[in-house]
């Protein structure tokens, strides 16, 4: 798109069917992304190599649950069925506030309203909490190869600045980024995966860790929210859904290719773990070596050069889903703005690149506060160095997977209530059903999490984090929805356009004639 030196904008009809404005655009460029480009942009967000080499050893050995492998095919079929409804309503919906918008459109804007906001704070706190585990292996890195002490919330304030840097830039240079990267990340695991099948330990090639009965102990409940945080990123693909020419196509496939590939991918190499450990000794193991487990097992599977090697890919695999996560985080704000429930400005993209740059600052200017006030808590050599990067990493990621877990409960059950609408209850019948199971899975998810919320964060049971973390939620949806209802009170107009994404504005601008609103409203 190019941009005109008149001071007035001229509306211009996009292939995608989405208008857009010449200066500040109040839609997203279409024609931007393909299958693939999507798929990557999705799949990095899930940071495969962090899941493999952090919560893979930690729902192994802090709750003690043998059967993960297991954990991770009960969860793709769970996510599979949220799917089905999730992938059906994006034919109907387009719109870069995806959840909220899912949910506006079944449970009204009030309720669209209290989701936007649950929306903003958890991809914030997941943005946000990987920055602390990157800039404590970075650091780490330069201890180890170059001699040299750095700080941990230096190359975390470094990874800040670097991302927002690229969120201004056009989102098929980020696909590009995220997809070597990823595919890097990936091909390295898979080596992994079978060099432990080739060469298993003393047990052999055992199943033992898909057996039902591997399932049991008071860790289940915790193990189920880190391994759902495990597969966070699949959700993504309706964000991206202005953004494609063809959205009600490629969404819905870039869907399902996520979250089989995901669930796949991750129960191979969880299996990989139990087989090269040992499923007696899994636990054990995960319990000494802690994140390292992978590493370990990797020095001596396939010696010290490959070992280097996937330890420099582990901080390029976060780096990844960094970009991925402030690119969701940037479109929640720009669909927010566009539709009044942040200020106006984040509903602009910048003219240059056609990305939702005021969103991008907005999750730039987040991450810097949050990262320096951890940094500034940082007691340095007088106390523990790594203990306010472990908790902003635990801390943020766990409110995050608390928040998106019970957005995608919400979302399953605003499907239902979209179509029962529509009088489409005969036609999307299997769909629906699909939808009812995973409200029901999704809330027992939820329920397990708030209640052993204390263990995911390494809490006692009666710290006051195990109830003041999970509230952050709780109070971002009563924000949300007070918001909401002071809308349909005093703003009914602006109520009413929630949700709608930029076929709100459309209307808007036909109604009023004025194809110069984009730059003056």
């Amino acid at each position: 798109m190019k941009t005109g030196s008149s001071s007035t904008s001229r509306a211009t009809a996009d292939g995608g069917g989405i208008s857009t404005f010449k200066g500040q655009d109040r839609a997203l460029r279409a024609d931007r992304l393909g299958t693939t480009g999507l798929l990557l942009s999705v799949l990095a967000a899930t940071a495969p190599l962090m899941v493999v080499a952090g919560v893979m050893p930690t729902t192994f050995g802090v709750m003690g649950v043998l059967g993960q492998p297991l954990l991770f095919v009960i969860l793709g079929l769970v996510l599979a069925l949220f799917s089905v409804g999730y992938a059906e309503m994006s034919r109907h919906v387009h719109n870069a506030g995806a959840f909220y918008a899912y949910i506006s459109r079944g449970l009204g804007g009030t309720a669209g309203a209290g989701a936007a906001m649950v929306a903003l704070v958890a991809y914030n706190a997941l943005q946000v909490g990987i920055y602390g585990i990157f800039g404590f292996e970075v650091s780490g890195l330069f201890a180890t190869y170059l001699e040299v002490e750095v700080a941990w919330w230096i190359p975390a304030l470094a990874a800040v600045l670097v991302v927002g840097a690229l969120g201004w830039l056009k989102i098929d240079l980020n696909a590009r980024v995220l997809g070597v990267l990823l595919v890097i990340e990936v091909a390295l695991v898979v080596i992994f995966d079978v060099a432990a099948i080739a060469d298993p330990g003393k047990e052999g090639l055992s199943l033992h860790a898909f057996n039902p009965d591997t399932l049991t102990g008071a860790g289940i409940g915790t193990a189920l929210c880190f391994c759902v945080a495990a597969f966070l990123g699949f959700e993504q693909a309706p964000v991206y859904a202005e953004e494609t020419s063809r959205p009600h196509v490629l969404v819905p496939r870039v869907m399902f290719l996520a979250v089989g590939g995901i669930a796949v991918f991750y129960t191979i190499s969880c299996w990989a773990y139990t087989v090269a450990a040992g499923p007696s000794a899994i636990v054990g193991t995960s319990q000494e070596q802690s994140a390292g487990l992978l590493f370990f097992l990797t020095e001596d599977l396939l010696g010290t050069g490959f070992t280097d090697v996937l330890h420099v890919l582990f901080v390029t695999g976060m780096f990844a889903a960094m970009l991925s996560f402030h690119n969701v985080v940037a479109r929640y704000a720009f669909a927010m703005g566009r539709e009044g429930l942040l200020p106006r400005a984040f509903g602009r993209t910048s003219g240059a690149s056609g990305a939702p740059g005021t969103g991008s600052l907005l999750q730039t200017g987040i991450s810097l506060v949050v990262v320096a006030a951890f940094a500034f808590a940082d007691d340095g050599p007088t106390g523990d160095p790594t203990a306010p990067v472990l908790h902003l990493f635990t801390w943020m990621g766990s409110l995050g997977a608390l928040g998106v877990a019970a957005l995608m409960a919400a979302a399953s059950v605003s499907v239902i209530v979209f179509f029962v609408r529509r009088g489409a209850v005969a036609a999307q019948f299997w769909r629906l059903a699909a939808s009812a199971l995973s409200v029901l899975a999704l809330l027992f998810i939820v329920v397990y999490t708030v209640k052993d919320f204390d263990v995911l964060i390494g809490a006692g049971p009666d710290s006051s984090l195990s109830w003041a973390l999970p509230a952050v939620i709780a109070l971002a949806l009563a924000v949300g929805l007070v918001q909401g209802l002071l809308l349909r009170s005093r703003a009914p107009e602006r109520h009413a356009r929630i949700g709608l994404g930029n076929e709100a504005f459309q209307l808007e601008k036909a109604a009023t004639g004025d194809v110069g609103a984009g730059e003056r409203s």
